[in-house]
């Protein structure tokens, strides 16, 4: 599917893209793979991990979504966009509004609209379970970017461009994951907990990467594609990785929940199931003029009436024993990142 393709990865230093990259270099032949970011440092970092000379077809080429022209450019020739790039700390952007609107929303227009005018042939966004009945600032702009893939399908009218969204719960140690918060402080014997009730749904980033590449192949445009994750406890997290530490309460923070939803009711009414995924459908009359239904559509089950998607009513669980497998590797990894001490 990728092989002779140009291929951009908005955010491509961060912890999806690097492992997009390397997992496409490792199966596909690209004509060319463009890291598209405004780090140059983590740039370089990352040429260290794969350089040009052993990957000819990387490309490493610095810009933010937040610059349009820049990124006009930068989608000359290319086939398909992954947009990975955003400002996604929930308390960094409960405490910076206008820079998460100016990244998420405003960037992920400066997207839409080069894509469609540099004849880019398929684009899919990635989203968060936080866009679903968004209550923090984060959710709300990753909820108005869907919003904005979606209907973008319609004013790419007769051009080739296709724009679908991937929406998935929370990334095992990925930046800002409490898996490497829990390793370090587990030396203090006491782990912080938000709240014993709380759950989340889980996904490791090879998983992340997988399902990405197969929303490629199923997209027609306008879709928002949804994998089937288990959901696992914090309480159960925490004595994966500490199971002789004291567990301390601090309560809710501000812009979290209890549980996260991946498909509320209202957009259930439009989901299709199918055996490792749901597909939200854009509603037919919306796009009746700007997308043929896909093959894989015709499979799909409708969602059955009130069902909604929520990691505490989930039927799939991660046990203790199954977490500690999953975040075991997570630790030797973090341990490469410490800082040093420099002594006294």
């Amino acid at each position: 599917m990728l092989d002779g393709k140009s291929i951009l990865i908005t955010g491509g230093t961060g912890s999806f893209g690097r492992l997009f990259a390397e997992t496409v270099l490792a199966r596909y032949k690209p004509a060319r793979l463009i890291i598209f970011s405004r780090d140059e440092w983590k740039q370089d970092e990352m040429a260290r991990r794969l350089p040009v000379e052993r990957y000819p077809a990387i490309r490493y080429f610095i810009g933010d979504v937040r610059d349009r022209d820049r990124l006009h450019r930068a989608l000359d020739g290319v086939d398909i966009v992954i947009h990975a790039a955003a400002l996604k700390q929930v308390p960094a952007c409960e405490y910076n509004p206008l820079e998460a609107i100016k990244t998420n929303v405003l960037g992920g227009a400066n997207v839409i609209d080069a894509a469609i005018d540099r004849g880019v042939k398929r684009v899919v966004a990635l989203s968060t379970d936080k866009a679903a009945a968004p209550v923090n600032l984060y959710g709300a702009t990753k909820l108005c970017s869907d919003k904005l893939f979606v209907s973008a399908n319609h004013y790419a009218g007769a051009r080739p461009t296709r724009l679908a969204v991937v929406r998935y719960g929370n990334v095992v140690g990925s930046r800002g994951s409490v898996v490497p918060l829990f390793f370090r402080l587990r030396e203090t014997g006491v782990l912080p907990i938000t709240d014993p009730r709380m759950t989340r749904f889980w996904i490791t980033l090879h998983q992340g990467v997988d399902f990405v590449l197969r929303a490629l192949q199923w997209m027609s445009g306008g879709e928002i594609f949804v994998p089937k994750l288990p959901s696992m406890k914090i309480v159960d997290l925490a004595r994966a990785i500490a199971s002789d530490c004291r567990l301390e309460t601090v309560g809710v923070r501000p812009g979290e929940k209890l549980h996260e939803t991946m498909i509320p009711v209202d957009d259930a009414r439009c989901a299709l199931q199918f055996d490792d995924h749901y597909t939200i459908m854009p509603h037919p009359e919306s796009m009746r003029f700007s997308r043929a239904p896909s093959e894989l559509e015709a499979t799909g089950r409708p969602c059955p009436e009130e069902f909604h998607y929520s990691s505490d009513t989930n039927t799939q669980w991660l046990t203790v024993e199954q977490l500690r497998e999953i975040v075991r590797p997570l630790q030797a990894e973090d341990r490469q990142h410490e800082v040093p001490s420099t002594g006294s």
